[in-house]
């Protein structure tokens, strides 16, 4: 298996001993098939990420670690390796952990595992719970900055937050749903992948409180713990739409929105308005064929670029630390959609 990187940076990026990425590059018998292709993920990774360095600077090796549906953790893999490639004066070499559902223990675990290995840095998408909050006290302790990502960990040790302000994400998907609705009211159907996570309860808290204060006629039914996924969020849903036939109206905070749109095909339902998260694949073709009529998107590239320099100011010891600021919501329709990256 040819490459040019040291048997160590391959284990590293890879998340494997350097006795197992040495039995894979030499070709040693007793090597499962899935290794062996983790080792090959980690050289393309290394030569991708070694073509795109510009600069000369001091190489940062940090790890994303994200609890989310995959059609998000792509987005926001792509917008990471995007950045990495062109930020200055630092060489970043990100190496990502994801995963759709995660216990907490298993994330604690995985949190504790980088801060022994050893990392330049940590951005986190996990749910705030205390468990993770120690984890991320226990980085700081050991001198490894965390950046949460889109949800925030407010009361732990994270340096910084990258991402939009979630609770005006939640009103302006209130307004849009009110307007839409008007005085013929409905109920809206509102979808988070679980309650666990600091960002999406902000969006929630942020929607009920227009909702209450200008479109009193409108209800809301909420679901929750589908953690993203098309199967678990579907079967909300259609239990939902079975329980209530006034449920006209979906704002999906937690995604899963193929299966939504799913549950009231079979229920033989209109949707009125629907309010959706993320620019991600199924939300661009959704809204390319009409099924959504509004997407609340904001750059991960900015968040991304965040991330980078919060971690940067403390790899570096600037004298000041870098404080990101929020990221822009914007709403998206079929007619202002940007081209994908």
């Amino acid at each position: 298996m040819a490459h040019l990187f040291l048997v160590k940076d391959i284990a590293f990026q890879a998340g494997l001993s350097t006795a197992t990425v040495d039995r894979v590059l030499n070709g040693r018998p007793g090597v499962r098939r899935q290794t062996e292709m983790r080792v090959k993920a980690a050289i393309a990774e290394l030569e991708k990420q070694q073509a795109g360095a510009m600069g000369s600077g001091r190489m940062l090796a940090i790890d994303i670690v994200m609890e989310t549906p995959q059609r998000f953790s792509d987005a926001v893999r792509a917008a990471f390796e995007a950045e990495m490639a062109t930020f200055l004066p630092g060489i970043f070499r990100c190496r990502f952990h994801f995963a759709e559902v995660m216990k907490p223990a298993e994330l604690v675990q995985l949190l504790d595992r980088i801060r022994l290995r050893g990392t330049h840095g940590i951005v986190l998408k996990a749910p705030d719970v205390a468990e993770v909050a120690a984890a991320v006290a226990r980085a700081d302790a050991a001198g490894i900055p965390v950046v949460t990502l889109v949800t925030d960990l407010p009361n732990s040790a994270r340096i910084a937050y990258a991402g939009a302000d979630n609770r005006a994400a939640g009103e302006t998907a209130a307004y849009l749903i009110g307007e839409f609705l008007g005085r013929d009211g409905g109920k809206v159907l509102v979808t988070l992948s679980s309650g666990r996570f600091r960002g999406e309860e902000e969006r929630e808290i942020g929607f009920r409180r227009v909702i209450r204060a200008r479109y009193p006629d409108i209800g809301i039914t909420e679901i929750s713990e589908g953690h993203g996924t098309d199967a678990a969020t579907g079967t909300l849903a259609a239990a939902a739409l079975a329980a209530d036939p006034a449920i006209n109206a979906v704002y999906s905070i937690g995604g899963g929105n193929r299966a939504v749109l799913a549950a009231f095909d079979a229920a033989k339902r209109p949707v009125r308005v629907f309010v959706a998260h993320d620019l991600d694949a199924d939300n661009r073709a959704l809204l390319a064929a009409r099924r959504i009529g509004f997407v609340l998107h904001h750059d991960l590239k900015t968040d991304a670029r965040s991330a980078f320099r919060a971690i940067m100011s403390r790899a570096t010891a600037l004298p000041r630390a870098v404080t990101p600021s929020l990221s822009s919501v914007e709403i998206v329709t079929p007619y202002n959609m940007p081209a994908a990256d």
